[in-house]
């Protein structure tokens, strides 16, 4: 068993990845900064889940704080590193893009920096498939260009696998980079469509859908993604074996579901999961967003990662959880037998 930093461990996927490790009997440092982009209480709520975990300990930490960021590496006797703290959102970084360069910038180069000076055996770090862009040739490939990303979110994650790269290859830390796909499952982000068209619907407000719903997502369940990201930290990427020129230990994946689902069939299967038919304020497409995204998994199936859940089994599973979680805070809803705690 080994100890793995988990950074973003109170986001969605920190902590469900923290869960997976720690049921594996690894020993888990949690690193979070809890900021407000969205409700602190449900990032608590998912610390409270983990804190109970004899191998779990946790650290309120900026990552952007370098000196702290050390501090922790020195301190603490760190063998693998999954780094998922990140500022995420397209559409914020139109608003905050500042929030970007420090979350998303300057947080990975203090990570890398203690990966090097720990002699960490492997990095694992989020990337985005919003790196593609505005790439029109589907699935998205691995080999494809990634050059012309159309927000900077994509530009942050793009710059995070190039900086993984000259870390691999400049003092032989092994790196992987994860391009994950949509995203979505139980204790998800609010800021994202699948918790923000909930929300809408039971409390009886149209859903803002964009591009006319003329949009196309690989949506991947929480728990495939986890079942990938803990397939990958075994695969520590080997120099004689890596596709890059500079035969640095560096690899990067797609993780996603392998299909692309229309928005449209996406809300239909929310409604039947909910109940209620969604009111819908069709508008025109959002700076920096793309009509489609759908991975190609090739390379990732190749460790064994095969997604499972549909969104036929995935939405009704989030649609259940959110129910529980919000079903003493919508009393209205209660008495209309629109929310039942399950």
């Amino acid at each position: 068993m080994k100890t793995v930093l988990v950074t973003g461990a109170a986001g969605f996927i920190g902590f469900h990845v923290s869960q997976a490790l720690l049921h594996q009997g690894h020993t888990v440092i949690g690193v979070d900064n809890l900021n407000d982009y969205y409700d602190v209480s449900l990032k608590q709520a998912r610390l409270e889940q983990l804190i109970n975990h004899n191998g779990f300990t946790f650290h309120r930490l900026d990552l952007a704080d370098r000196y702290r960021t050390a501090t922790l590496f020195a301190q603490q006797p760190i063998h693998q590193v999954i780094h998922l703290a990140a500022q995420p959102g397209v559409r914020y970084s139109l608003e905050n893009p500042h929030a970007y360069v420090n979350s998303n910038l300057v947080a990975f180069m203090n990570i890398l920096e203690g990966c090097r000076h720990s002699r960490i055996e492997h990095l694992v770090y989020a990337s985005s498939s919003s790196v593609y862009g505005a790439n029109k040739e589907l699935p998205f490939s691995t080999e494809h260009n990634v050059d012309y990303p159309v927000s900077l979110y994509a530009a942050t994650k793009k710059s995070n696998e190039l900086m993984a790269h000259t870390y691999s290859h400049l003092y032989d830390i092994p790196t992987t980079g994860l391009r994950f796909f949509t995203v979505y499952g139980p204790w998800g982000r609010p800021d994202m469509a699948m918790f923000k068209f909930t929300k809408a619907i039971l409390e009886g407000r149209p859903i803002q859908v964009y591009n006319h719903g003329q949009m196309q997502r690989d949506f991947t369940y929480i728990d495939d993604i986890v079942e990938g990201v803990l397939k990958v930290l075994d695969q520590v990427p080997q120099a004689e074996t890596s596709a890059s020129p500079a035969r640095a230990p560096y690899q990067i994946y797609n993780i996603g579901n392998n299909r692309s689902v229309s928005l449209l069939h996406f809300i239909e299967v929310l409604e039947a999961a909910l109940g209620i038919k969604a009111q819908k304020q069709l508008l025109p497409m959002q700076p920096g967003d793309v009509p489609a995204t759908y991975a190609d998994i090739t390379d990732i199936a190749q460790l064994g990662f095969q997604p499972k859940t549909s969104i036929e089994v995935g939405i009704p599973r989030f649609v259940a959880w959110y129910k529980r979680y919000y079903s003493a805070t919508w009393p209205h809803l209660l008495a209309q037998n629109k929310i039942t705690a399950a």
